[in-house]
């Protein structure tokens, strides 16, 4: 049977332009679909059609050479066969906001590659001292994971045994359920149960793994903690998790706990502590030793410093994780009233009292 002329199946004259061209075929579409009562083989041959009638190169060379010049035959589907006929039709409803829609609900459009299997990410704690934190460290990391199986190398066949195509999939990897609605045939792609996606089997399954290809194994990994890291941070090594059959391993997550220290806090990259003086060095100044995460180190207390005054101490606070700066460590003093005197040193303090009174009281006379 011979061709129609495309211009004839949707209906627009020979110098037709694009936009009379796509609104001929979202009618004749739509009023043609099967599901909708229509013809099918009237469907296919608006889609065809359409699709060198859209494409300006394939219009120029059907006006010049008719059917013979976009490839089509007499009685020739020209490709378009699959289920229900029109498995590979492509539409396009521009501005009708149903391009997409239209698309999947046909079969048409390119079908997402599937995505390649991974191992199971993996959650952990380490807990690490204070000093640790600020300065880094490495520690080990102890897990009981699934790991590739050391006797088929993860192929899931017993080694001198070949993998072959999935008879379930064809080598796909997936499963494909096609399903008739009102709108037209859904397509739903699933991993294919037997292959588990990978689209090979194993002639003969490894008889240690029995074709999981990974055994549960004790793994030991070596974990570098930077300088700066805080409490409830969280470390990510790609590839650390578990294994899987033909996939790359999932990622390890590492949650970092921080000991509380008995003398510092943190806040940011300061440091803070207390730091207690008596009543004397409070009053005529003086030099106390400081602990810090460096040691000890020696700070100045000028005369008449009040409890509770803050020191800063530059670059002994908590390394910048992003640069090679240090925060600051902060010093609260706080001055100790003494609770117990002996005789000497009461008399001594009435002493200073009366003459610190007999001062003012000059002081205001005057």
């Amino acid at each position: 049977m011979a061709q129609r002329d495309y211009y004839e199946v949707l209906g627009v004259s020979k110098d037709a332009s694009a936009d009379e061209i796509k609104k001929a075929f979202r009618r004749a579409a739509i009023e043609h679909h099967p599901d909708r009562g229509g013809d099918e083989a009237k469907f296919k041959e608006i889609n065809e059609a359409y699709e060198v009638l859209k494409d300006p190169a394939k219009r120029q060379r059907y006006d010049q050479f008719g059917h013979a010049g976009v490839g089509g035959s007499p009685g020739g589907d020209n490709g378009f066969g699959g289920f229900g006929g029109y498995q590979n039709v492509n539409f396009d409803f521009g501005d009708l906001g149903l391009g997409d829609i239209f698309s999947s609900f046909f079969g048409g459009g390119s079908t997402n590659a599937q995505q390649p299997n991974r191992g199971r990410d993996i959650e952990t704690k380490v807990e690490i001292d204070f000093e640790q934190a600020v300065f880094g460290t490495e520690v080990e990391v102890s897990l009981n994971l699934e790991d590739t199986c050391d006797h088929c190398k993860g192929t899931t066949a017993e080694p001198g045994h070949d993998l072959k195509t999935c008879a379930t999939c064809g080598g796909s990897g997936q499963v494909v359920r096609v399903t008739r609605t009102v709108f037209g045939n859904i397509q739903q792609a699933s991993v294919c149960p037997t292959c588990h996606g990978r689209g090979k089997i194993p002639e003969k399954v490894c008889s240690v793994c029995n074709g999981k290809g990974t055994k549960a194994k004790r793994q030991k990994i070596n974990l570098k903690i930077p300088a700066g890291v805080d409490d409830g941070a969280t470390i990510r090594l790609r590839e650390h998790g578990e294994a899987i059959a033909g996939g790359p391993k999932g990622d390890l997550y590492v949650n970092i706990r921080v000991k509380p220290h008995k003398q510092f806090t943190r806040e940011g990259d300061l440091i803070l502590s207390d730091e207690h003086i008596d009543m004397v060095t409070a009053a005529l100044g003086g030099e106390i030793e400081v602990s810090t995460v460096d040691g000890l180190v020696t700070m100045k207390i000028p005369a008449g410093t009040q409890s509770h005054s803050d020191f800063k101490l530059s670059g002994h606070g908590v390394p910048h994780i992003r640069g090679n700066t240090r925060g600051a460590h902060i010093v609260t003093v706080i001055v100790d009233t003494p609770t117990k005197l002996n005789k000497q040193q009461q008399d001594i303090l009435k002493d200073f009292a009366a003459s610190n009174n007999a001062q003012d009281k000059r002081g205001f006379w005057r």
